[in-house]
């Protein structure tokens, strides 16, 4: 049979036939445990062999195995440290093997992954420790190392870049499971399962950084099947969240642990076998458009507990006390031509940004060229202009990352909602983001809408916006401009609303929220009014927030606006 020694599934070969089988057999001995095994079963045919996906089986050993090793598939964006770890072979492992076994784990297991053993400094306890090392591969080379000592102290190698763990073992594959902690990926090896990875830095409640997802994403492409096997607790149902939303519903399976935290521990309760099936067992993330009670009792008993959660904040006070939102929603902004409606969701992004670490991907047709609305952008994280001097120095490096990290522009010849919406789901999986800019609506035009009437054109419109944040749990903005404006018998252009955008209506009916932004070119000052807000919790309907803006830094500094109480008389009363 022809076998390929090049490339599999977009993955290119390192090493062909590392374990130096029989190229083209179907069966032969397993690599994993043949050699252990007693003299006359030592050359029995107990493994397959699939050159194909580039696999092999073993059914004495339970074991699955790679017949190749693989270059590393993409690239890192960053420059980052690579670990330089010396390894004494003479270091007393003894110790650190009864403590494995304690826990399960054999040391067949421990060489298989490459587990490490040396003293390391620990910042936690101010002196060097004896420690494990957990080494991370990408493609065969040595990207990063967790430590860990006997008080349970962990850290990573200084600058090195944030990968899975054991990321490599899931190349051939076209499914794995993803755990939370490095002794996860060593149970479920133990188990028989060798495509298990890990986090590199455990969950968290608030926030989780997924940047080792943007290193590694591309290990992803080819998974039919993703199983999550992270901890109940909060933390662990946070991430696990924000991987099914990133990684998509459609191949992620959910998998438990029972009475247990997590595999290792359930792998010392119950065996490798029970362990085994827990996760073959895995079932699917609950179907898109059905829900069941218990898909939602956590939500119904947090709102009975805490009533309706707080909407998340821009980190303006005066706006802040009049609108909020969640995200899987969006937010129709209207104004008059250069009135700062792009401005102020720059403005509003950028405070997402620094409250809750949220990207924002922008398709902006008017906004070119790019390098200037990435000056806009640069300038609200610097608070200030920056000047020739400031190039190259440590600000200016910190926060061009931070842009660069944070917002992207989507950039095409011929922008259509489609093509739009497509690029943004690619930017939730690659990226992250939770906010995506349509700016203007009108230069991103659904080219596949069944209709020419207006009305019913804006309705779908505005549904497959809709659709989409909800998809991806994103806020998404809709800069709109009016197509009628008035001025009054003063002769000055009147504020317009939602019912002066194209389509009138709908934009009301459909939007979740609606703001106006307005300039008052003879007080230099900028309006910003709720001209609709969904739920009552989240903000007040036809409330004002009025501001500065502040030129260097383009950023919109809330003005206090005097109130008047009628119970004080005015001078003349």
């Amino acid at each position: 049979m022809q076998v390929e020694n090049t490339e599999i599934n977009g993955f290119l070969i390192d090493q062909f036939n590392q374990h130096d089988l029989k190229v083209g057999d179907t069966q032969g001995t397993c690599p994993l445990c043949s050699l252990s095994r007693k003299p006359g079963n030592k050359k029995l045919k107990c493994s397959s062999y699939d050159w194909e996906r580039g696999l092999g089986t073993c059914h004495n050993c339970n074991k699955s195995f790679q017949l190749h090793t693989y270059q590393r598939k993409g690239k890192a964006e960053k420059v980052y440290v690579i670990p330089k770890v010396q390894i004494n072979p003479d270091y007393p492992r003894k110790k650190m093997d009864e403590w494995f076994e304690t826990r399960g784990i054999s040391r067949k297991t421990l060489d298989d992954i490459g587990i490490g053993y040396g003293e390391e400094f620990m910042p936690q306890t101010g002196k060097l420790e004896n420690t494990i090392y957990f080494n991370y591969f990408v493609g065969g080379n040595l990207i990063n190392v967790k430590y860990r000592d006997a008080r349970k102290n962990f850290k990573l190698y200084k600058g090195a870049e944030k990968v899975f763990y054991n990321i490599d073992n899931t190349v051939g594959y076209n499914w794995c499971v993803i755990t939370e902690g490095e002794m996860d990926v060593l149970a479920l090896h133990e188990a028989g399962i060798s495509n298990a990875i890990s986090v590199p830095n455990g969950a968290t409640l608030n926030s989780n950084n997924l940047e080792y997802l943007d290193n590694c994403i591309d290990y992803f492409e080819d998974k039919e099947k993703i199983i999550l096997a992270v901890d109940q607790d909060d933390a662990g149902q946070a991430l696990q969240r924000e991987l099914i939303r990133r990684l998509g519903a459609e191949v992620c399976y959910l998998a438990d642990f029972e009475d247990s935290k997590d595999a290792n521990e359930y792998l010392l309760k119950h065996g490798k076998e029970a362990l085994n099936t827990r996760i073959t067992k895995a079932k699917p993330v609950p179907l898109e458009n059905v829900t069941t009670f218990r898909d939602i009792e956590g939500d119904v008993i947090d709102f009975v507990e805490n009533g309706f959660k707080p909407g998340f904040q821009v980190g303006l006070k005066n706006f802040d006390e009049i609108f909020s939102t969640y995200t899987g929603q969006f937010i129709t902004v209207t104004g008059i031509p250069s009135s700062g409606k792009s401005d102020f969701v720059d403005q509003m992004v950028v405070g997402y940004n620094k409250n809750y670490g949220w990207k924002t991907a922008y398709a902006s047709p008017e906004n070119h060229p790019t390098y200037l609305h990435a000056h806009k952008l640069m300038r609200k994280v610097w608070e200030g202009m920056p000047d020739k001097s400031d190039i190259g120095t440590d600000k200016w490096k910190q926060v061009g990352g931070h842009v660069n990290n944070n917002f992207f522009f989507i950039d095409m010849e011929r922008y259509t909602l489609e093509s739009v919406l497509k690029k943004g789901a690619e930017l939730v999986k690659r990226k992250g983001i939770k906010c995506l800019v349509i700016d203007p609506y009108n230069k991103v035009r659904d080219t596949n809408a069944g209709t020419d009437d207006v009305n019913r054109y804006t309705m779908e419109y505005l549904t497959k916006i809709e659709i989409f944040a909800k998809k991806y749990d994103v806020l998404v903005f809709i800069v709109a401009h009016p197509t009628k404006m008035y001025k009054g018998q003063n002769g000055k252009m009147e504020e317009p609303n939602m019912y002066n955008i194209k389509g009138g209506g709908e934009w009301y009916d459909a939007s979740y929220h609606g703001l106006l932004v307005h300039r008052n070119y003879e007080n230099k000052s900028v309006k910003v009014k709720v001209l609709k807000v969904k739920f009552q919790n989240l903000g007040e309907n036809g409330a004002e927030a009025h501001f500065t803006w502040e030129p260097n830094s383009g950023c919109f500094i809330p003005q206090v606006v005097p109130t008047h109480d009628p119970s004080d008389k005015l001078p003349w009363e």
